[in-house]
């Protein structure tokens, strides 16, 4: 059983400046020189929360994941995070995985906020993603998944980590904070949302409130408005003797998603 170490950016954005933002993140993280074993960053985080998908859309083995290749190479570390992607004819809001040795792995947001017209851009993804990092089995979501408990339910303990990258605005930041410890209780697991700071191109602000939380639900760190990156390390000891006392997952409904 090993630890884990997470870091996670909560940074304010340039608006749809994808070269500028790979910069301001890269100097960021070499100031920092985290030893982690993952590096999280936040919803698009090359142009801020867009529908400027025709304009700002990258290929999918683009810039923005041979900028990734190499900070999780600099680092030794998994980054993470999502931009916008262009595949055939569609975009895709996708969280990339990506390891030291340049593999990588794709998540498409399944959910899709359509309050901001998302579901007009965007085309909805329907696979759900499991990573294995240190012996740890981690379950990677954008956004708006958070508010849809059947997408993150971890059937059979099937993950040990459920982590969200967002551009969550302040105006719902009690339905964020609050859903965040709801996932992690419900699910027995360590759960981490990772928001933006700042004002985005359309006047919309963002308090960040990023944050890791014990399956028990205890916020471990948060960050409320403030800049910065924020490194941690998560028991599995812990993880195993709290699913071992609390058992509630072998009481849990079965359910099929379609």
């Amino acid at each position: 059983m090993q630890d884990f170490t997470v870091t996670i950016v909560q940074t304010a954005l340039y608006w749809q400046d994808a070269e500028q933002n790979r910069s301001m993140l890269a100097e960021k993280l070499a100031a920092a020189a985290p030893k982690t074993d993952l590096i999280v960053l936040p919803e698009m985080f090359t142009t801020g929360f867009s529908m400027s998908a025709a304009e700002l859309a990258e290929t999918p083995e683009g810039e923005t994941l041979a900028w990734m290749r190499q900070q999780a190479k600099t680092h030794q570390a998994v980054v993470t995070g999502s931009i916008i992607v262009q595949q055939e004819q569609a975009f895709y809001n996708r969280l990339l995985w990506v390891q030291p040795d340049g593999s990588y792995r794709t998540y498409n947001k399944k959910h899709l906020f359509r309050m901001a017209h998302e579901h007009h851009t965007y085309s909805s993804g329907s696979e759900q993603l499991v990573v294995e990092l240190k012996g740890w089995r981690i379950r990677p979501l954008v956004c708006y998944d958070l508010r849809f408990p059947v997408w993150s339910r971890n059937v059979g303990n099937s993950y040990d980590l459920l982590l969200y990258v967002a551009n969550w605005p302040e105006a719902r930041k009690l339905a964020w904070s609050t859903l965040l410890q709801a996932r992690a209780i419900e699910n027995l697991a360590y759960t981490i949302g990772v928001n933006r700071v700042g004002t985005d191109g359309n006047g919309i602000p963002y308090s960040g409130d990023s944050a890791i939380i014990h399956p028990k639900g205890i916020k471990l760190l948060e960050t409320s408005q403030q800049e910065g990156i924020f490194t941690l390390t998560l028991s599995k000891q812990e993880l195993t003797d709290f699913r071992e006392k609390f058992s509630a997952h072998l009481d849990a409904d079965a359910f099929r998603l379609e």
